[in-house]
């Protein structure tokens, strides 16, 4: 994993934690350390500083998302849901707020992981909702045949409304079943990512007919048959 930090305190300490509990570490002081060490290491995993010298996390987290699905997870000294969404909206599948605990972000950690390494796993075959197909063999999703780019974040929470078809769930329920710690996690992480997941998913994103608002409790699948 790639751990981008310019504190060296807190680089040296968190790095040795992780590498303790057995993470391999990648080390950068700045995002165009993190940018060159990312594109020669190739991480499965990436753990950026909000607050970096030259390119900042959430740039550096766009570039990352432009050429890979890996997780990225934003660290952060502000918890301002501004900055928290801005974080969220470049492309990041979490966030953690400082100061944080060193095995609560190793729990989140894995758990990402774990989203990104789940495909395999799942129910196989392939779903068709309305001009959607999720062909979960090939961990692929396209709409009228054009393949959509889906982090696995957004693959998952989308096979999760899938999997429960019509019912509505509440962000609670989400947050532990796609991001598996709901017991230390945001709600705007479900808003956010079910944001970014109508956008691509969507005909008209602004009037979603698929993943539907249910106001008081959360969200749920509605196919177009089903629709009002």
């Amino acid at each position: 994993m790639l751990f981008v930090e310019d504190d060296p305190v807190i680089r040296k300490a968190t790095g040795d934690y992780l590498a303790r509990n057995g993470f391999e570490v990648v080390l950068a002081e700045d995002g165009d350390r993190g940018l060159e060490a990312w594109r020669e290491t190739e991480p499965v995993l990436a753990l950026l500083d909000v607050m970096l010298p030259g390119i900042d996390g959430v740039a550096l987290c766009r570039a990352i998302r432009a050429e890979s699905q890996i997780p990225v997870i934003l660290l952060s000294a502000r918890s301002d849901p501004i900055d928290v969404v801005q974080g969220l909206e470049a492309g990041a599948d979490d966030y953690v707020t400082k100061p944080f605990e060193p095995a609560v972000l190793a729990a989140r950690l894995r758990a990402a992981l774990r989203r990104a390494g789940t495909a395999e796993e799942e129910r196989q075959g392939t779903v068709e909702v309305g001009a959607l197909v999720i062909d979960r063999d090939g961990h692929e999703v396209s709409r009228d045949g054009e393949p959509l780019q889906l982090t696995p974040t957004e693959y998952r929470l989308l096979v999760e409304f899938v999997d429960n078809d019509g019912v509505a769930l509440d962000r609670a329920t989400l947050l532990d079943r796609v991001w598996g710690y709901g017991w230390a996690g945001d709600t705007r992480l479900v808003d956010v990512h079910v944001q970014r997941l109508r956008a691509k998913i969507e005909v008209d994103p602004s009037a979603p007919e698929l993943v539907q608002t249910v106001r008081g409790v959360g969200y749920k699948l509605v196919r177009p048959s089903e629709a009002p």
